[in-house]
C-alpha cells in the first residue's frame, strides 16, 4: 500500500500554482486536458478493468484532488467525490447517440460517425475538468463489441503529464493482471515541497542565466501566417511523418534525437526571416523518487538562438545551450524573472518530446493498442510540435491554431521540416545554407501582430505577453493617459481610472506594494512590469478578500493587470 499522495496540508507546487491562476484568468481550458485512449480486443473482463481504474487512483490520489487558494497559497486537497469511472455499452444502435457536443472534433479532425472510437473520444474530451471542485480526472470504459472495448482516461494537465501516460497504464495493466507494484518512496505532497525547496535554492542562479537569454518575442514568422498567438484556442493537426533521418543523423552528429529535431526546428524558423529564433521546450523535473508517480513534473523553459555556420556545429552549441537551461530545468522562469502574466505558453512556437522508456503495457489475454499523442482539440500557441521516441520510432504530428495559421501553412512546415532532415542526414556537416531551406516566409504586417495576435486587445492577450510599459502606452484602459505620481506604501495617491476615488487606489497601491515587496508603485505601473507572477496574484487577491471582503476576478489581470484597473474592479464590484 502506497502512502497518500494528497493530504490537507501541501502546498501545490509552482508548476501547479502557475496552471491554476492561468485557468482562473480564463487562458487554459480544453488546452489541459489530456486524453488517452487504450483499445482491447479479446475477452476483457469488465469488472476487473473498473476495479482496476479504481485502484489506480487509490495509488494515485493525485488524480482525485484538487487545488484551492487559502491565505495567498494555492493548496492540494482531496476532493469531495472520487473520480468518475463508468461503463457504457455501444455495442450495435446506440441509444442517443446524435451529435457530439459543442466543441468535439475540429474542423481537419472530425469526431466521426456518432457511436464510432473517434466520436466517443472526442465526447469525453469534451466534458470540462475542474481544478477546484473536481473531477480532475475521469475513467470511461466502453463496450464496443463483444471482444472490443475501449477505454478513454482524461486527466487535467495540473495532475498529468506526458510521462504520466506511460505510469498510469502500467499500473492499470499491473492492477487488472492482478499483481501489486511496488510502494512508491514519498507522497506527491512531499515531492512538491521538496521541489519549491531545491527552487528557492536556485532562484538567484535561474534569475541570473535568465536575465541576458529572454526576450518576450511575441511574434513569429510562418508560411501564410496572419498573426501570432501566445493564448490557447480551438486548434487542428497535421501528422509529421518523421523517418529514419533523425537517428540516422543524431549519432554521427554526436547530438540526440530531440536536440537534432530542436535544432532543425530552429534552422527552419531562421530561414523563414525569424532573426532571433526562440522555441520553448517542455521539459522534465521528474527525479529518481518521482519517476513512478502520477502528476506534474514537467516546466516550459525557452530556448534561444541565431542558427549559423554548419549544420553539425550549430546542432552542438544548441546542444550546448539546452544543457545550460537543463540546470535550472525546476525553476520556472516568470518565477525567475517575473513580468509574465497568465497565458498557457511561453513562445509562439514550442515542443514537446517524450521518449517511452519501454514497450506497451501487458493485460493478461488481451490485445492493447494505445494512442500516446491523443489530440484533445485544442493549442496553446501558434504550432507545437509534439514528438512521441518510442521503441516503434518516432511519431509526431503538428498543433496549430488556425485563426493565425492556415492548414495550408502548417502541412508546409511539415514539409519543409521533412525536407530539411533529410539534407541533414545526406549532409550533416554542410553549411546551413547549402540544406534544402524553404524561402523567407513573409509574414503578417508588423503593426498587426504587435498586440500578440488579432483582437488581442480584446481578448486580453496583449497583457499576458507584455513586454515594459513604455512599449505599450494605450494598449488598455491602465495605459490611457499620461503617468500618475507614484503612490507609496501608506502614502497619497493620485486619481486612477474615472470614478475610482484617491482613497481606493492609495489602499490598492498599499497592497500591491506588500505583495510585491516594494516601496511604492503607479496607478498605471503595470504588475507584471514589476516583476509580478502567479504567486504574486493570489497573494493579491487573499489581501482585498481580506481587508475590503471583495473577491477579485482573475481576468482584471489580463485585462488590466494595474493598480487603476484593480481599483476599477473593486469599485464595480462593491
Amino acid at each position: 500500500m502506497s502512502v497518500p499522495l494528497v493530504d490537507e496540508s501541501h502546498r501545490a507546487s509552482l508548476a501547479q500554482h502557475g496552471m491554476w491562476v492561468t485557468e482562473r484568468a480564463g487562458a487554459g481550458g480544453a488546452v489541459y486536458r489530456m486524453p488517452l485512449a487504450v483499445r482491447f480486443d479479446g475477452p476483457l473482463d469488465a469488472d476487473a478493468m473498473l476495479d482496476a481504474c479504481a485502484a489506480v487512483v487509490r495509488r494515485h490520489p493525485v488524480l482525485a484532488s484538487v487545488l484551492a487558494e487559502r491565505d495567498g497559497q494555492v493548496w492540494a486537497a482531496p476532493g469531495e467525490a472520487p473520480p468518475p469511472i463508468l461503463f457504457e455499452d455501444v455495442s450495435g444502435d446506440a441509444p442517443g447517440a446524435q451529435e457530439p457536443p459543442a466543441g468535439a472534433g475540429s474542423a481537419a479532425d472530425p469526431a466521426g460517425e456518432p457511436g464510432s472510437p473517434e466520436w466517443l473520444a472526442a465526447r469525453v474530451a469534451a466534458a470540462p475538468l475542474d481544478l477546484g471542485t473536481g473531477p480532475v480526472s475521469r475513467f470511461t470504459l466502453f463496450r464496443l463489441g463483444p471482444l472490443s472495448h475501449l477505454l478513454l482516461v482524461v486527466a487535467h494537465h495540473a495532475v498529468f503529464d506526458g510521462m504520466s501516460k506511460d505510469v498510469l497504464l502500467r499500473d492499470l495493466a499491473a492492477a487488472y493482471n492482478g499483481e501489486e507494484p511496488p510502494p512508491l518512496p514519498l507522497s506527491y505532497g512531499e515531492a512538491a515541497r521538496a521541489e519549491q525547496e531545491r527552487v528557492d535554492a536556485g532562484l538567484d542562479a535561474a534569475a541570473e542565466f535568465w536575465r541576458s537569454r529572454w526576450h518576450d518575442d511575441r511574434e513569429v514568422a510562418l508560411p501564410g501566417a496572419t498573426g501570432s498567438s501566445l493564448r490557447a484556442a480551438p486548434g487542428e493537426a497535421v501528422e509529421l511523418a518523421l523517418g529514419d533521418e533523425v537517428a540516422r543523423a543524431a549519432g554521427p552528429l554526436g547530438v540526440t534525437r530531440f536536440e537534432l529535431l530542436l535544432a532543425a526546428l530552429h534552422v527552419l524558423l531562421h530561414a523563414y526571416g525569424n532573426e532571433r529564433v526562440t522555441v520553448a521546450a517542455d521539459l522534465s523535473t521528474r527525479t529518481e523518487q518521482t519517476r513512478d508517480h502520477v502528476g506534474l513534473f514537467v516546466n516550459e523553459l525557452p530556448v534561444a538562438s541565431v542558427p549559423d555556420g554548419t549544420f553539425a556545429g550549430f546542432a552542438r552549441s544548441l546542444r550546448e545551450e539546452l544543457r545550460a537551461v537543463y540546470r535550472h530545468r525546476e525553476v520556472p522562469l516568470a518565477r525567475a524573472l517575473g513580468g509574465i502574466g497568465p497565458r498557457s505558453a511561453l513562445t509562439p512556437v514550442s515542443v514537446s518530446y517524450r521518449a517511452r522508456p519501454g514497450a506497451d503495457p501487458v493485460f493478461t489475454g488481451l490485445d492493447a493498442s494505445v494512442d500516446w499523442a491523443m489530440f484533445n482539440g485544442a493549442v496553446r500557441n501558434t504550432l507545437h510540435l509534439q514528438v512521441v521516441d518510442a521503441p516503434s520510432g518516432l511519431s509526431g504530428v503538428l498543433l496549430f491554431n488556425p485563426a493565425v495559421l492556415g492548414r495550408a501553412g502548417c502541412e508546409a512546415v511539415a514539409e519543409h521540416l521533412r525536407a530539411l532532415l533529410r539534407g541533414v542526414a545526406a549532409r550533416p556537416e554542410a553549411p546551413i545554407a547549402e540544406l534544402p531551406l524553404p524561402p523567407r516566409a513573409a509574414g503578417p504586417e508588423r503593426a498587426a501582430r504587435q498586440g500578440g495576435e488579432p483582437g488581442a486587445a480584446a481578448g486580453g492577450a496583449a497583457r499576458e505577453t507584455a513586454g515594459p510599459a513604455a512599449d505599450r502606452e494605450g494598449a488598455g484602459p491602465g495605459h490611457a493617459g499620461p503617468a500618475a505620481g507614484p503612490v507609496p506604501a501608506g502614502g497619497s495617491g493620485g486619481s486612477g481610472a474615472a470614478g475610482t476615488e484617491d482613497a481606493l487606489v492609495e489602499q490598492v497601491a498599499a497592497i500591491w506594494c506588500e505583495a510585491l515587496e516594494v516601496d511604492e508603485v503607479r496607478p498605471d505601473d503595470d504588475l507584471f512590469d514589476l516583476g509580478g507572477h502567479s504567486l504574486t496574484i493570489t497573494r493579491i487577491i487573499a489581501l482585498v478578500r481580506d481587508r475590503m471582503g471583495v473577491e477579485l476576478s482573475f481576468e482584471v489581470f489580463i485585462d488590466d493587470p494595474t493598480v487603476s484597473g484593480v481599483a476599477d474592479e473593486i469599485a464595480r464590484s462593491r
